[in-house]
């Protein structure tokens, strides 16, 4: 910026002076999404005396708890997908577990041309965002630097709000691995497979064998799982996951204080889907899809009439998600959006949800909820929720349960899980929590079943459901000669001191000066020398880099 030579009237200097106050004091907030794995409201704020958790605790006395939140998909990287794109991942393809290592090989979920995730969108608004090692988008890997390399500044374990410019704000989406369904797997042991070992390593090597603190006779059982040695102690490992989680959560939330922050930070504490326990991951019921939610506004930047504190209990699905941060940071959203600012005047009638392959077992299931009652259809009804699943069945509970399936022992609400699901269910999950009692054949409920129906049918209408098409289809669709197939290169120069970039098919533009880090290009900016430039496009590999001389 260049000052003017002529003098400056004193009062003029001061209004400047004042607007510019003025202006910091609007600055938008830092945001962390803080995502749990794994975990449905088993926590203490949620009434649950069993579990440990005096941070999270903590955090709700200043929190509002939102007492309806629902995740497209019980499982993660369908879920996470609409959580980072504000879409449902069938509208886009995203519907597998893990495009990147299913059973037909590698392919990515490629999302609208012009659609970009929410973290992209914050970045090019002038925020510094960052996430830790792990990505799971459907159009990425699992783990940090598999992706778009446009939605992040800083992405890996060293990732962190200190990387920053000064007085930048930024926005941060930490991941808690503790409570991951891998956790409840017995840590130590002869191992049940070579998949049980790994996983034994790789937590051990992560620090992520928590301390036993949970006594598993303490641990109250839903009606759907027998009262087994190996069921409580599954449990049991479970909590003391949630204990080893909500302590990495006061200490975040420390240091975010000690470094004078906390009151300039939106805070949301969340998890990406239900429990990492039977009958609850990977399923469309309640367990599966329900998830806790607490939400931390600072009073500076809190809207008028916030509450502080308290309870809400409107629906909300996790494609609000990415429409509401992006309120928070003053960035309009996208119209493609599935979702809503979850704290504006709208107010949701129904959430949806899908369930399709899960990992080595092809399903396709659809779910609609309004605040009283579920209705799910289901394309393949004689396969139930119990089936074999080679990862699943490392979890000790899950063997103790089909062991005892097996032997007659189950009383009938335990025996579902391995029962052929039918094509339609409907429960009322006011009289019926665990959603045990299918309402679908009632005559006193049809008009329930037919208006949720309706509510589903016109929902696939508006967003699209690829998972109509096979998967086998869907895959060949999105590669190009068998391979994932890559963006092309922008074009790119400089005139006059400021790089001109653009690219193909929507696909988002990076560039580095020197030995930098890849910054977002959102339109021409001033660069000193040459530049490298590169382009992706969501569900593509990265273009190759090109230079761009004055």
């Amino acid at each position: 910026m260049r000052w003017p030579l002529r003098p400056v009237p004193l009062l003029a200097l001061l209004l400047c002076v004042g607007a510019a106050a003025g202006r910091a004091a609007e600055r938008p907030p830092n945001i962390l999404l803080l995502v749990a794995e794994d975990l449905s409201p088993r926590v203490g704020p949620y009434g649950d005396t069993v579990a440990r958790t005096p941070n999270l605790d903590a955090l709700a006395r200043r929190s509002v708890r939102f007492e309806r939140v629902f995740t497209t998909a019980g499982v993660c990287a369908p879920s996470r997908a609409a959580l980072i794109t504000g879409q449902h991942q069938i509208s886009f393809g995203g519907q597998h577990m893990r495009t990147s290592t299913g059973p037909l090989g590698e392919y990515y979920a490629q999302p609208p041309a012009g659609l970009k995730a929410f973290p992209e969108l914050l970045r090019a608004a002038g925020y510094f965002t960052f996430t830790d090692g792990k990505l799971d988008y459907q159009f990425s890997g699992i783990a940090a630097g598999s992706g778009p390399f446009t939605l992040w500044d800083a992405e890996g374990a060293e990732a962190h709000w200190s990387q920053r410019a000064p007085d930048q704000p930024f926005f941060g989406l930490i991941n808690f691995l503790h409570t991951h369904e891998s956790g409840v797997m017995r840590p130590d042991g002869e191992p049940l497979s070579a998949t049980h070992a790994q996983t034994q390593r790789f937590r051990r090597q992560l620090g992520l064998v928590s301390d036993a603190v949970t006594d598993p006779a303490d641990v109250v059982l839903p009606p759907y799982y027998p009262d087994l040695p190996a069921v409580r102690r599954d449990l049991a490992r479970h909590y003391d996951n949630v204990h080893a989680m909500d302590r990495r959560v006061g200490e975040l939330l420390a240091a975010l204080d000690a470094d004078g922050l906390a009151d300039d930070t939106i805070v949301l504490w969340t998890s990406d889907h239900g429990d990492g326990l039977p009958r609850a991951k990977r399923e469309l019921t309640d367990a599966g899809l329900q998830v806790p939610m607490l939400l931390h506004i600072p009073p500076r930047h809190a809207p008028a009439g916030w509450p502080g504190n308290g309870i809400d209990d409107r629906l909300v699905s996790f494609v609000d998600l990415a429409p509401t941060v992006l309120a928070w940071a003053g960035v309009r959203a996208p119209e493609a959006l599935h979702g809503h600012d979850f704290l504006g005047e709208t107010r949701r009638r129904h959430v949806f949800a899908s369930r399709d392959r899960i990992d080595e077992m092809t399903d396709r299931q659809r779910a609609v909820r309004d605040e009283r009652y579920k209705y799910i259809r289901s394309w393949h009804p004689d396969l139930p929720g119990g089936h074999p699943l080679d990862y699943r069945d490392n979890l000790d509970m899950v063997r103790a349960l089909r062991q005892a399936y097996a032997a007659g022992e189950l009383d009938a609400a335990q025996r579902q899980w391995f029962e052929p699901v039918g094509e339609e269910r409907l429960y009322d999950t006011l009289e019926d929590p665990h959603e045990l009692r299918n309402l679908a054949a009632d005559p006193a409920h049809a008009e329930v079943r037919r208006r949720l129906r309706d509510a589903l049918i016109d929902w696939l209408a508006r967003v699209g459901d690829l998972g109509r098409l096979p998967e086998e289809e869907l895959r060949a669709r999105f590669l190009v000669d068998g391979e994932v197939p890559r963006t092309p290169a922008p074009a790119a120069r400089i005139e006059g001191g400021r790089l001109i970039a653009e690219a193909v098919d929507g696909a988002s533009i990076g560039y580095q000066q020197g030995a930098g880090r890849w910054r977002l290009y959102s339109g021409p900016v001033a660069v000193d020398g040459p530049v490298s430039v590169k382009a992706v496009r969501y569900g593509w590999r990265e273009s190759e880099a090109v230079t761009a001389s004055p």
